[in-house]
């Protein structure tokens, strides 16, 4: 089968290393892919976004089978417009994809069908969010409702810092029109779990759950990135919590989400909170998470495509979907400055030894060699019986990646070997 992967990210990598072990694939196009991922698939410089160029490509080169990872394209309809030509995705609708797309849905599709959730207010007005806000606990956490990059959630720990994020987001449209309305919701406390699972609309099948690191430097501080690295599997998400979020959170999402006429068939990511008083969402993601999938797939046993295809022909309770019982960590290689500015354009040299291990997100070829091109640059994973052994082998491995201006947390995963010895 020939297969087109749209997007270009270390996630993408990530599912196309797995996708390539399926005896049923025999080429793999990613659009845009990037300069680390055409060692493993033919790259096309198509845009993510560039739906008429995508659907266009892929009845060109007569595609049996799409997998549309990003969030934007999905949001945008890349599903609906590629189903409309006769050709069968893996990732939800327009319709549906909107879970992610816009906070003030997800936020009220939770309210309306009781699942938990923060409470929270929706504003259109920024003088009466401003306004709100003088009464409002603090902290609080403000969030843009449409997509931002990951970057369009603000916890402000005090009033002025409430009213700067509402002034940037809604006055100043730091994430566009993204920003036209925003979700002032209660500040949650409490382990966070991500979990990805595989949904036909009616059937759930959670992945292995994951920990992510979102801070840019050691023991969780300096800025927000889109992640700094991963360990799976979380040991906060207990055997009798993945029975809590299966009963009150996972399965009555699709429920409601049928309800709604908007049947979600894809990749669905739970953000959740582990509360004292239970699980709550933070948030919904319509795709693989990233840089979880670079943690979680090198765990799935399973053939990859054969998954994804009952996904979309709805079959995915007769589907023998199993994950190995090891564990794995990823540590994410930046550019210094990330997430702010940094220099791109040194090059990339990966062991032969470790190349299996790494999935790239930000690199270009230039006079022939791989090079940086993004702030997030790499990720190296390790899998192992153990959590402390993935984790020391991570490290080790990322000893033999090296590019100029490198920057790695050398703290992923300390905080899971705490709380198993609790």
């Amino acid at each position: 089968m020939k297969i087109m992967v749209v997007g270009g990210g270390g996630r993408e990598h990530a599912i196309i290393k797995k996708l390539r072990m399926s005896s049923k694939v025999s080429q793999i196009f990613a659009l845009p892919g990037n300069g680390g991922i055409a060692k493993d698939a033919t790259c096309v410089d198509i845009g993510a976004k560039d739906i008429e160029k995508i659907v266009e490509f892929a009845k060109n080169n007569a595609i049996d089978y799409a997998v549309v990872a990003p969030d934007d394209p999905l949001v945008l309809g890349a599903v609906d417009a590629l189903e409309e030509v006769g050709i069968p995705c893996f990732g939800p609708r327009k319709n549906a994809a909107i879970i992610e797309g816009s906070k003030v849905f997800s936020k009220d599709l939770m309210k309306k069908y009781g699942i938990p959730t923060a409470e929270y207010e929706v504003f259109d007005d920024a003088a009466k969010a401003l306004e709100y806000l003088k009464t409002a606990p603090i902290p609080t956490v403000i969030k843009a409702d449409g997509l931002a990059l990951g970057k369009g959630v603000i916890i402000a720990t005090t009033r002025n810092e409430a009213e700067d994020a509402v002034k940037e987001i809604m006055e100043n449209k730091k994430f566009g029109k993204s920003g036209d309305k925003i979700v002032i919701e209660e500040f949650l406390t409490g382990p966070e779990v991500s979990v990805l699972s595989f949904t036909d609309s009616k059937t759930v099948v959670p992945m292995i759950s994951s920990m992510d690191h979102k801070r840019a430097r050691d023991n969780d501080t300096g800025l927000n990135t889109g992640g700094m690295g991963t360990v799976a599997p979380n040991p906060y998400y207990t055997d009798e919590v993945a029975k809590e979020c299966m009963e009150k959170i996972f399965l009555p999402t699709i429920k409601a989400m049928n309800a709604e006429g908007r049947p979600f068939k894809g990749c669905l990511y739970f953000g959740l909170m582990l509360t004292p008083k239970g699980p709550k969402v933070i948030e919904y993601n319509c795709r693989f998470g990233d840089p979880e999938t670079q943690v979680v797939l090198p765990l799935l046993e399973s053939d990859l495509l054969e998954i994804m295809e009952s996904v979309t022909n709805e079959t995915l309770d007769a589907s023998k979907v199993k994950f190995s019982d090891k564990n794995a960590c990823c540590v994410i290689m930046a550019s210094d400055g990330y997430p702010e500015s940094y220099k791109k354009g040194f090059e990339i040299s990966i062991c032969d030894s470790v190349a299996d291990s790494v999935y790239v997100a930000g690199a270009a070829i230039k006079d022939g060699k791989t090079v940086t091109d993004g702030g997030r640059v790499l990720g190296v994973t390790a899998v192992s019986d153990t959590l402390e052994d993935a984790i020391a082998q991570a490290y080790g491995k990322v000893e033999r990646v090296s590019f100029e201006n490198a920057y790695y947390r050398r703290d992923i995963g300390k905080a899971a070997l705490r709380a198993k010895e609790k």
